[in-house]
């Protein structure tokens, strides 16, 4: 049962986390999945985007978290 308890309490940290950056994106000196890396491709009538260097850094942070997390 204190694996469920852990999971709870990581979800509401990494929640109230994700709800700070989200309301201070504005004030960040970066803009989250606008990094340079980050691919877009316009057409005429479409456009495609695809943010990798943010995919990257997210699995970066994602990694070294539950890295901690495991100790």
């Amino acid at each position: 049962m204190t694996g469920i308890g852990r999971l709870l309490i990581f979800a509401g940290i990494a929640l109230v986390v994700i709800g700070i950056l989200v309301t201070w994106s504005d004030r960040l000196p970066f803009r989250i999945g606008q990094l340079p890396g980050d691919l877009v491709w316009r057409g005429k009538n479409s456009t495609f985007y695809f943010p990798l260097t943010t995919l990257i850094l997210l699995n970066l942070i994602l990694w070294l978290v539950m890295k901690l997390f495991r100790r």
